[in-house]
Order: C-alpha cells, then structure tokens, then sequence
C-alpha cells in the first residue's frame, strides 16, 4: 500500500486506541472507588495530569504565558474542566461507564448541532432525544440511580461548556498550554474536594501509582494520540470517529468491569452514536475537541 494511503488507516487506529486509553483508564479508576471515593480519585487524576502535561509543554516558556484577559477565559475553562470530572466520576460511581459516557455525550451533540440550520437536524435531535429517552429510569432499565443520570447530563453540559471555551482559548494560544493551565485551574477545584473526602489510603504508594496510571490513560497518552491523529485527518472525521466513544466506553465496562448492559440500553447507545455522528457529519466546521473526561 502506498505510504500516502497508510497514514490515514494509521490515524484512524491510533485514535481508536486514544479512545481504547480514555475508557480503560475510567475502568482503572472505578476500581479506585471502593478506597478511596470517586471525588479523591478526580483529586488524584487531575493532580498528576497536571504535573505531566505542566512537564511536557512548559508553558512558562517565553512567549507562552499567557496575559490579561485570558486569565478570565483560561480560568473559566480550568474551573469548567473540572466540575465535569467531579460529576462525571459521581456519575460512573452510580451508574455503567457505557451509559454515563452516551448521556455525556449530549454535551458535544448540541454544540454540533449549533453549528447547523439543515433540516436533517430535526432527525439528529429526534435521535438523540429516543437515545435519552430510552436510558430514563424506566421499564427493565429501572434500576439505573436518577442521581447518577443527572450526573452524567450535569456533565454533559459541562463538556459543551468545555468545548466552546477550548475553542475561544486555543485561539489564544497553543492547544497544548491551554490544556495544561487549564488542568492546573482545575487541581485548585478538585484536590480540595478530593482530599476533603478521602480515606488515609489516599496517600500508599499502591494507590498513588494507580492514580497515576488514571492520569496517564484517560489524559496525556489520549491527548497526544489525538492531537497527532487531528495532524492526520479531517475534523469532521475526527468528530465522527469520537461519535463511537460510547461503544467503546460500553465494551470497557463489559469487558474490564463486567457491566452487563440490557437490549434496551445497547439500543440507546446506538441511537446516541447515529445522533452524533449524524450531526457531526452535517456540520461545515465541527468542533474537533479530545474527550476530557
């Protein structure tokens, strides 16, 4: 095969693998739960992504710092970043990592559908409404907490939020610092709140390696994967790649978690999928931004 034609199958499958990353690490710290909480675990993740990717872009360096008004959005971001990890965690302590990920989803599907006046967005938004529908507490998914749906839609919001910040600061400065800072601003949020409710197990070297493992699989090993495969392909098709997250996130759970999942819900997520994908693909200029929960 041509080397021209192997970069993009290349891309395509080191994004699936940042998402593969992004997902095993939510697994990883579910596991973490039952030690020290979902909030410490945040703490823990944040922390040590913060310190990773403070290391690897250095954004002190000159003419990287940023100034003035930028501190404003930049601390909006931060403080945005990190409710949606703290309520995204409370959410998957509650309810299955597959079903917290397809609700947070909602959050991009609407920043998507902003970007668009075509008349296939009533099918998108059709779809996405089916997909939430389905997941309510209902029928054979009763037993699902309400909390922990709420949760997942809190984030949901977040990640919209998140979105179109990261989008306002990245045209202020490097992708890469921004997400450093940004991180940094939400360690100011989160380490309080985690360590105000964590267990002295918080701070053995077996828990800390394993938050470290966290902070490298769910952030600086999927981000540097995706920012390289963004390099590589499109944005739109970036965008509709991430549309698979929820099945992804749902294989994880299956698999590493063993959360079992009814037709119904399968069913759900795939309705959320086809909305964003559907979205995503109808959209001049979608918003090509890594998953940061």
């Amino acid at each position: 095969m041509p080397r021209h034609n192997a970069l993009p199958v290349v891309s395509v499958l080191s994004l699936l693998v940042a998402m593969a990353s992004v997902q095993i690490g939510a697994t990883f710290a579910k596991h973490l739960f039952s030690d020290v909480g979902p909030m410490a675990t945040v703490a823990l993740r944040q922390g040590f992504a913060a310190i990773i990717l403070l290391a690897v872009f250095r954004p002190w360096r000159e003419g990287l710092w940023p100034t003035g008004c930028r501190w404003r959005t930049l601390a909006l971001y931060g403080i945005v970043l990190g409710v949606m990890n703290l309520v995204f965690y409370a959410a998957i302590a509650r309810i299955p990592l597959g079903i917290a990920v397809a609700i947070e989803f909602i959050g991009p599907l609407a920043v998507a559908l902003m970007g668009s006046r075509q008349k296939l967005d009533f099918v998108w938004i059709s779809l996405a409404i089916a997909g939430l529908w389905t997941l309510l507490p209902q029928g054979d998914a009763a037993h699902l907490d309400p909390l922990g749906v709420l949760f997942a839609l809190i984030a949901g919001v977040c990640w919209g939020a998140y979105i179109l910040l990261g989008q306002k600061v990245g045209s202020q400065m490097p992708g890469g610092v921004a997400v450093s800072l940004g991180i940094v601003i939400s360690c100011v949020l989160t380490v309080p709140v985690g360590l105000g409710t964590a267990t002295a197990a918080l701070f053995t070297w077996p828990i800390l390696l394993m938050g470290l493992g966290v902070a490298l699989l769910s952030g600086a090993i999927p981000f540097t994967i995706e920012m390289f495969a963004l390099k590589q392909i499109p944005a739109k098709t970036f965008g509709i790649l991430m549309s698979l997250e929820p099945a992804v996130a749902a294989l994880s759970g299956l698999v590493l978690l063993h959360e079992f999942l009814t037709g119904r819900q399968w069913l759900a997520i795939a309705l959320i999928i086809a909305a964003s994908a559907g979205a995503t693909l109808m959209v001049r200029k979608p918003a090509a931004t890594p998953d940061p929960a």
